[in-house]
């Protein structure tokens, strides 16, 4: 059977419906990746909240042994929790919804204002130690495939097996010992010297992420001592990551470096060095992407050790602070951010991994 079409215009009834069902499918695989973030969210939100009350409400936790009984008693009905717990777990959840996380019992200051205001701290530590991951990750992980199986394969493998398996808060410890108390190279704790705080803080409409600021204002010598500062925090955290995508590049890229097409290139006399970063480099970035969004969560929990030991005033400095002080509402509030930041990068790296590779989608 024939199928005949206008002059001037082609017909394909075959390929047309196939260009449809892939839009569709990754429209729907788009919508179904997003509405997962909600039910994440919400199952991490009621674990926290049903665990943080295990040992009782949070102004006993918090306060008990400085109040009198009665002061305690009447601290805990203006604050509602002496009544049934799923009363008090649904009335949490209207507050999330209006945006209302509650005010901190230690400090009384609202718990959004905490977010915003040491939100940017630990955002400015992972993209230090994402930047530090990927400087590392990278190269190394081609250098380990092109000496696949040599000494410097082997050294290698080690150091990004040490890398990933160290805790963080040790190799933060080893870091200020080595360069800031043996060698005084590098300062060992804060964000900046308190000048420079001040001066990055003055300035109008400040983002909060000092390297940022210092580039903005255009003053090099504060964005010098930003980045001295930032060097040990971000190694320590930096390293944790740069280990495991030193391992994927590795092992990608020796599977793409054993491809039809890459033989085809030696054969015709390609060296050794354009092969391994042009036609070994883009595939080795793949499975960089799919993890990325394990290694946030992996980088966001890394923070908090790192932000005590090098006295980083971020969201996990704060966090070990409320945690010692056992203030559930502030601690409550800053994971559920923590839950949504997760959950959101997870569903910008599916959305991307999808582009990249269109099997994912199904």
């Amino acid at each position: 059977m024939t199928i005949t079409s206008p002059p001037g215009q082609e017909v394909s009834p075959i390929a047309a419906p196939k260009a449809k069902s892939q839009g569709g499918g990754f429209l729907r695989y788009l919508i179904t990746r997003f509405l997962l973030i909600i039910p994440t969210v919400f199952i991490l939100i009621t674990v926290v909240f049903f665990l943080m009350r295990v040992t009782g409400d949070p102004i006993t936790a918090a306060m008990g042994g400085r109040l009198t009984p009665d002061q305690l008693a009447a601290r805990i009905h203006e604050a509602g929790y002496d009544r049934p717990i799923l009363i008090q777990y649904f009335e949490y959840l209207g507050q999330i919804f209006t945006g209302d996380l509650g005010r901190t019992l230690s400090d009384n200051r609202a718990v959004t204002e905490v977010l915003t205001t040491y939100g940017a701290a630990t955002l400015e530590l992972a993209i230090n130690a994402v930047i530090v991951a990927l400087i590392v990750g990278i190269p190394l992980g081609l250098v380990a495939a092109k000496f696949r199986d040599r000494y410097p394969d082997a050294i290698l493998r080690i150091l990004a097996i040490l890398g990933y398996a160290t805790p963080v808060f040790f190799a933060g410890l080893i870091l200020k010992l080595v360069f800031g108390v043996w060698l005084g190279w590098l300062p060992i704790s804060g964000r900046a010297d308190w000048e420079t705080e001040l001066t990055l803080t003055g300035l109008q409409s400040p983002s909060g992420i000092y390297w940022l600021d210092a580039l903005r204002s255009g003053n090099m010598e504060a964005f010098w001592n930003v980045a001295m500062h930032a060097l040990l925090p971000a190694l320590a955290l930096g390293l944790l990551t740069g280990g495991v995508f030193l391992r994927l590049v590795r092992t990608n890229a020796i599977g793409t470096l054993g491809r039809e097409y890459v033989e085809a290139g030696r054969s015709r006399g390609v060296s050794e060095f354009r092969l391994t970063t042009k036609h070994a480099y883009r595939p080795a970035l793949i499975p960089i992407i799919t993890v990325m969004g394990l290694q946030i969560a992996m980088l966001l929990g890394g923070a908090v050790l790192t932000e005590t030991t090098f006295e980083w005033s971020g969201l996990g400095f704060k966090l070990a602070e409320y945690l010692t002080a056992r203030d559930f509402v502030a601690v409550q509030g800053i994971v559920v951010l923590l839950a949504i930041i997760v959950a959101v990068t997870n569903f910008i790296v599916d959305v991307v991994a999808a582009l990249i590779d269109p099997r994912v989608r199904y």
